[in-house]
């Protein structure tokens, strides 16, 4: 077989625009999944069992149903509501923090219950509201035992920003398949964008290990 680099070479302004596009998705619907995670992962700790229900809906139904059926939703279903045309970036942060709040939601609390409650009792004993407490005492010691799973959350959701390239995201994977369709090859398009979606895998992982031993030192 005769690779073609004229191929990726024409494309690799292309594929260095998209990966930055990727990475940028990928910081986003962490961010944003981030935060609706805490929200969730409270309400699901809560005593009442009608607050608890809404977000254990929400949880199953975003962790039990593919992501490609969740962003095709809210790309033709949901964004069209509020802007038209509908913009395929901003269906793709909000599909890709919605899904990923599902999973932060389950890290945080799986984090939050490790801690001892006795911890709890301590700051409260202290004169420290619920809400100091947790933002002073638990949150700080459960974030050290979550860097993992929130590594292989940020990686994974790295991965599926390859899925907005089906609303016309022009990510990485999106620029992969012009590429192929342009010059009806498979090989150099499939493999170059595979190597970029590998290093950016590799680096993410070897600096979530990184910040990991360095909180385990601290």
């Amino acid at each position: 077989m005769n690779v073609r680099y004229d191929i990726i070479l024409d494309y690799l302004p292309l594929f260095i625009k998209g990966t930055l596009l990727t990475l940028g998705l990928t910081v986003a619907g962490v961010a944003l999944g981030l935060i609706l995670g805490l929200l969730i992962g409270l309400g699901k700790m809560s005593n009442r069992l009608w607050v608890r229900l809404p977000f254990i809906w929400y949880i199953n139904a975003f962790r039990g149903t593919p992501f490609l059926v969740q962003i095709l939703l809210i790309h033709f279903g949901v964004v069209p509501l509020f802007m038209s045309p509908a913009n395929p970036i901003v269906s793709a942060i909000i599909a890709l923090a919605l899904n990923s709040a599902a999973y932060m939601a389950e890290i945080l609390r799986a984090g939050i219950q490790s801690i001892d409650k006795g911890q709890m009792e301590a700051a409260r004993s202290l004169g420290m509201t619920h809400r100091q407490a947790m933002r002073l005492v638990i949150l700080p010691q459960a974030f050290k035992r979550m860097i993992p799973p929130l590594g292989n959350e940020f990686i994974t959701l790295l991965k599926e920003t390859s899925l907005a390239a089906i609303i016309a995201a022009p990510e990485l994977m999106y620029w992969g398949r012009a590429a192929q369709g342009q010059y009806i090859r498979v090989w150099e398009p499939y493999i170059t964008v595979a190597v970029i979606y590998l290093i950016l895998t590799l680096s993410l992982t070897y600096l979530m290990n990184f910040i990991e031993r360095r909180m385990k030192t601290e």
